[in-house]
């Protein structure tokens, strides 16, 4: 696969993980898109399908090995599960929770908000919960 269809098939995985089936999401990935490659904002896959509440997307990207832990962006976004926690997503949380996510890892290289921090800024009991 040349570099132009590898890129087109990325972009697709993108648009797939935060609004699409898990089917194509498969699809995708069967392909030859790689679950954990950021696009050229630095987004990540799963950190789409976090902000979206994907969950079975989560599930089927984390299964292909998207990191649960990898921050996205380039400083706008952050990691998956605070973003999950953050607007409250509570399935999201429990399938990124699932992948391995480590609710007490903290965005911004260590210095920012963990999801429960987040989770209980938002006002968000049950997810805190969930962390607890």
């Amino acid at each position: 696969m040349n570099r132009r269809q590898r890129k087109k098939l990325q972009s697709r995985l993108m648009d797939a993980s935060g609004w699409g089936t898990p089917r194509r999401v498969s699809e995708l990935l069967r392909a030859g898109a790689d679950p954990d490659r950021p696009d050229r904002d630095g987004s990540t896959p799963l950190y789409r399908a976090s902000v979206q509440d994907m969950a079975a997307n989560i599930r089927v990207l984390a299964a292909a090995g998207a990191d649960p832990n990898r921050e996205s962006g380039t400083g706008d976004e952050g990691l998956p599960l605070c973003a999950a926690a953050c607007w409250g997503h509570e399935s999201a949380v429990r399938e990124l929770l699932a992948a391995g996510a480590d609710p007490g890892r903290r965005e911004d290289g260590g210095r920012g908000r963990t999801a429960g921090e987040w989770a209980e800024a938002g006002g968000h009991r049950r997810i805190v919960e969930l962390m607890a």
